[in-house]
This record gives structure tokens, C-alpha cells and sequence, in this order.
């Protein structure tokens, strides 16, 4: 079975990337080099301890990974400054091209099985005056995985992301509740209200990460995290 899925969120900073890593890692586990990540574009760099411009996405995808795929294959536009990558493009002069993208995307899909593609933000983040993600979704045409990070106004804004998926003819595979308030009360609650209102299924629910986990400020993810994630969830089965 192909596993090729577009990873959305309810939000930016919920957990898409490690939900993606997570994904692409467990494939490559089962069999190596069949899977990557890819990202239509980035918005934030850093300098690393080697003076070199790093996005902590693509770095995460490298550890989760590999670096058998070229970075500059998974992510035909890097953005320095972490902002709508719309505002920034018309600001710096550059055009946020769907084909390009998209083409970029079928270009990878040659070299490995599976693509998990992890939008920007939430599903209908502009790329540019006339589109957003959600047309970039359209034109891959693969079923989408949910991320829900797990804090209060999730309800609203996953069923919200529900019915712009399927007002779009497109089919939501699943959905992974990522747990990103350390000991929200109510927790198990609304994750259990939207098992009741999802119309697909639940993939995993990955827990708070603790200190040893959580993402250091212009770092990727460790493998460490990429692997607890990985454990917490399941593949779609359809």
C-alpha cells in the first residue's frame, strides 16, 4: 500500500513536523529509503554552529530520514523570516509558484514509495493572492492526516479544518492528537468529544513531550522525540 499523505494542522506551531518525522521514520523503519518528507515551503531559517542557514523542518526530515534524499529536494522555497510566507514572498519579490511546487513534489515522488508533505500553518495558509494550501493539496490528490494539538479551541478548530477538507473533495485518512499542554485539564475529554465528530479515524495520541523531548529554539527534533512520536502512532489503513 502507498502511503503518500498531505499532513495538515489545526494550527502553525501544533506539531505538524513531528507528526510528519514520525510518519516518514516509521516507514523507513519498515523498509528503508522508501520514505520522505517534503515541505512546499518553509518560512524561518537559523544560523547552526557552522555558520550554515538551517529551517529546523528540513533538518528534522535529514534526522528522521536520512540525508540519502538532498535537502534541496525537499523544499523548493526556504523563507528566512518566520511569517506569512505570502507577506514575506510580495515583500522580498518573489512569486510562491503552485506549479513549481508541484512540481518539485512529483520530482521526489520519482525517487522514493511513499511522500508525506507537511503543509505550512493550517490548511488554508496563502501562498500567494489568488491561492492557498489547500490548492496545493488539490492538485496532489492524497488523503490527509490531521494534526490536532491538543489545547483548548481545538474542537472548533478541528471541525472547522474538517469542513474545509470536505468541502474540497478530499478525503481525511485520519487525524493524530498531539498533546502540547502539559497537564491540560480536561485532556482525555476533548480528545474523546472529537473521536464522536471526526470522520475518520484516530492514528495516535502522542504525549506531552517532556524536557528531554521538547524541541530546543532553532533546533530540530532529536531522534529521540521523532522515535516517541513514532511509537505513539499507527498508519492509516485506507
Amino acid at each position: 500500500m502507498k502511503h503518500s499523505y498531505f499532513v495538515t494542522g489545526t494550527d502553525t506551531e501544533i506539531g505538524k513536523t513531528l507528526v510528519t518525522a514520525a510518519f516518514v521514520y516509521k516507514l523507513n523503519t519498515i523498509k528503508r529509503g522508501s520514505a520522505s518528507a517534503y515541505k512546499p515551503l518553509v518560512a524561518g531559517t537559523y544560523l547552526n554552529e557552522h555558520g550554515i542557514r538551517c529551517n529546523e523542518d528540513l533538518e528534522t526530515y535529514l534526522i528522521a530520514q536520512g540525508k540519502t534524499i538532498p535537502k534541496e529536494d525537499l523544499c523548493p522555497y526556504v523563507i528566512d523570516f518566520p511569517a506569512a510566507p505570502h507577506l514575506l514572498a510580495a515583500e522580498q519579490g518573489i512569486t510562491l509558484d503552485l506549479n513549481h511546487m508541484v512540481h518539485a513534489y512529483q520530482a521526489l515522488q520519482n525517487k522514493v514509495e511513499h511522500v508525506l508533505t507537511e503543509g505550512a500553518g493550517g490548511f488554508l495558509t496563502p501562498i500567494n493572492p489568488h491561492q492557498d494550501l489547500s490548492d496545493f493539496a488539490l492538485r496532489i490528490q492524497v488523503p490527509i492526516i490531521l494534526t490536532i494539538g491538543i489545547r483548548l479551541g481545538c474542537i472548533n478548530h478541528s471541525l472547522l479544518t474538517l469542513e474545509a477538507i470536505e468541502k474540497r473533495g478530499l478525503k481525511l485518512a485520519g487525524w493524530v492528537a498531539n498533546c502540547i499542554v502539559k497537564d491540560m485539564p480536561y485532556q482525555s475529554k476533548n480528545i474523546d468529544a472529537l473521536r464522536t465528530r471526526m470522520t475518520a479515524p484516530l492514528l495516535g495520541t502522542i504525549p506531552f513531550l517532556e524536557a528531554g523531548l521538547q524541541k530546543p529554539v532553532n533546533k530540530p527534533y532529536a531522534l529521540k522525540a521523532i522515535e516517541f512520536a513514532a511509537a505513539a502512532i499507527q498508519l492509516p489503513t485506507s
